[in-house]
């Protein structure tokens, strides 16, 4: 373990020896015909004690944000959805290196923290809904698992892949957290409900009606928000891995949400990301399934950015790059360029030495 922070810790020094010397710029410019987008989900301090939802899920807290978006703002030109479809019909083109910043779910926050960040750089972005919990007191199941961690009076549980979990500290208690919600996340979706409702009685924990109130955005922000600076989009009704649901279900998950967004907004909704976005959350039939409902753009999380003939050869899995609440500026900013081929690069150099 000491090994690996080790290494850990001198491809650190190495990314910010880069980030210092304005190498990733650099790297970024060599090739501006490509397409980076941007992922995050929620803009919030997950280091506050009274935060008892689900950590991984934030992205940034707004100063680290603020410090993302002036570096966009300095390195690339952001787009909106809508630029992007008109050149795809070759109505329009691209500034080079075009980015677009998307966000995950439909979380408050993203308006509350996020949008004056947004706004005050002048930048635009995309807000991906989960139709069925716009408004709602209901939450995610991650939001719902952590709440019930961080309320217990209990310190073990067992997850379903049958690992003991025990925890004695918030470190631990998140470390928890992450594994058991890792541990469901691919079961069938009546399967993760059945074991989330296993959870809360064993937790044995109150949930308050309020708990989860004003956790996400609803339809009357949404309808505030959509000025220009923010547009939306589709990311099913109740968030399930498309892959992993019957394929009729999938659809109407696509179709109704598309159809409720473009209700409550009074706009064509054009644009999905797909829930979870890993390579096998979704697949050929449902990239035809997708083309067939209308949408002309979707988006994965698998890693980009992506080349302008990869975009055009494939609208409907455009990669994005996920951000998470762990990325210094240097990591972010390598990230952008592709991280993972950056980082591996330089673990590569030090595994050697």
């Amino acid at each position: 373990m000491s090994n690996q922070k080790t290494k850990s810790g001198l491809v650190d020094i190495s990314l910010n020896a880069l980030f210092e010397v304005g190498a990733f710029g650099v790297a970024q410019n060599l090739n501006p015909n490509v397409l980076t987008v941007l992922n995050y989900h929620r803009v919030a301090d997950s280091s506050k004690p009274d935060f008892d939802t689900f950590k991984p899920n934030v992205s940034a807290d707004p100063q680290t944000f603020a410090r993302q978006m002036e570096y966009i703002k300095s390195n690339y030109h952001v787009i909106k959805c809508d630029d992007l479809t008109a050149w795809l019909r070759g109505e329009g083109k691209l500034p080079p290196n075009p980015a677009l910043i998307t966000f995950d779910d439909g979380y408050y926050d993203n308006m509350s923290n996020a949008y004056p960040i947004l706004k005050e750089y002048g930048l635009t972005a995309i807000i991906f809904l989960a139709a069925g919990y716009m408004g709602s007191r209901i939450p995610f199941y991650w939001d719902l698992v952590a709440y019930c961690f961080y309320h217990s009076e209990k310190d073990t549980v067992l997850s379903p892949s049958g690992e003991r979990l025990s925890w004695a500290d918030i470190v631990s208690r998140d470390r928890a957290v992450n594994r058991w919600v890792g541990s469901v996340k691919y079961f069938q979706e009546d399967e993760k409900r059945k074991f989330v409702d296993d959870l809360l009685k064993e937790l044995d924990v109150a949930i308050p009606d309020n708990a989860f109130e004003g956790l996400y955005l609803t339809w009357d922000q949404v309808r505030e928000l959509n000025n220009g600076v923010i547009e939306f989009g589709a990311h099913t009704v109740s968030h399930p891995i498309l892959t992993r649901v019957p394929i009729d279900q999938a659809e109407r998950e696509l179709v109704e949400s598309k159809r409720r967004v473009e209700e409550e907004i009074g706009a064509p909704v054009k644009s999905l990301a797909y829930p979870n976005g890993g390579s096998s959350d979704f697949s050929s039939e449902m990239v035809d399934l997708v083309k067939k409902i209308g949408f002309e753009l979707a988006f994965t999380l698998v890693p980009g950015p992506a080349s302008y003939q990869t975009v055009r050869e494939n609208p409907l899995t455009i990669p994005r790059i996920f951000l998470g609440a762990s990325d210094t500026m240097p990591r972010f900013a390598a990230k952008l360029i592709g991280a993972e081929k950056v980082q591996d690069a330089v673990e590569s150099i030090l595994g050697r030495s």
